[in-house]
Parts: structure tokens; sequence; C-alpha cells
């Protein structure tokens, strides 16, 4: 399965504080992951945003683009996920990310976590070029010491407005 579906959000038994306490935090560092995600590219820190990512990650944006006919690679590393979207945004193109909908399922030191994502993206020199994209995210994660890391990031785009193309290229 994808997507987290289940009909309830915590797992832990309310009649065990510590176990729902334990949840809780890993609830909350797993969305943390995401987040860091999503700030890290908005500020263009490089730190912050490879703090998103295991060093083997992947992050799949095939799903997304093959809906305005790009068709760029799987990236598979942390450091090329990283020096790949800062590379191709630093300078170039202004972004602001809002993350809602999280839902999260834990399995040991194993996560999935599905959000809805809100990506705008404007050509720094002319925000008259733009690309608005709503994209559901599955997120696949690893605990990493006290936080958890993104192990796979799969995203795709319900629906877009303005020319993807323009900010991302056509990616062939």
């Amino acid at each position: 399965m994808m997507y987290v579906t289940g009909d309830h959000a915590l797992s832990a038994p309310a009649s065990d504080p510590a176990a729902v306490s334990k949840e809780l935090r890993d609830r909350t560092e797993i969305t943390d992951a995401l987040y860091r995600f999503a700030l890290g590219q908005d500020l263009k820190d490089r730190e912050l945003f490879a703090s998103a990512f295991a060093e083997d990650a992947e992050l799949d944006f095939r799903p997304a683009a093959a809906k305005w006919g790009a068709k760029p690679p799987l990236m598979a590393s942390r450091e090329t996920i990283v020096s790949t979207i800062l590379g191709m945004f630093t300078g170039r193109v202004d972004t602001t990310h809002q993350i809602t909908n999280p839902r999260i399922t834990i399995d040991g030191d194993t996560a999935r976590l599905t959000a809805l994502v809100e990506a705008q993206h404007l050509l720094t020199a002319d925000h008259s070029k733009h690309a608005l994209l709503k994209n559901p995210y599955a997120v696949d994660l690893v605990r990493h010491g006290e936080s958890w890391v993104i192990q796979h990031l799969r995203i795709d785009t319900t629906w877009y407005t303005g020319d993807p193309a323009a900010i991302f290229g056509s990616g062939d």
C-alpha cells in the first residue's frame, strides 16, 4: 500500500502512557523530517535539507514530472538529491512548500508517511513564470538516533497550474 489509509492515528493503547508518549514523539520526529525537506529547500539551506535524508535515500519525482511530459531520473543518495535540487533552484527558483494531512504508520524503526504538499515555484528573475503543484507524497522513513530520516520519497501531482517545464525543464 502506497498511502497510509488506516482508520486511527495512534497504535499505542491509551492505557499505556509511556507507549503513547513514545509514539507521539516518533510521529513528531517523522513529520519533522518532511518539514526539514520543505524548509531546507525553501531557504536553500543545504545542511537543513540534507538532514531530512538517509545517506542512501531515493527521491522519485518521476510520477509528478510525467504529468507534464518530463522524464527525470530517480535521484539516488542524499548527496545526489541535495546537489540536484539545490543546484537546480538556488539563485534561479523561489519556492514555498505547505504540508497538510500527514498520516503515519510506524513499524519499529521504519515508518510510512503520506501527506499533501502544495509547492509554489517562481522563477527568481520573473515571478510571472511559475508552477503551483498539489502533490501527494508517499514517504518511507527510518529511525536515525532520536530522529527520523527519509529513505524513499515518491512525489506525484494531483494538479498543477502554471508551466512546470519553465521551472523544472523538460527533464529528457
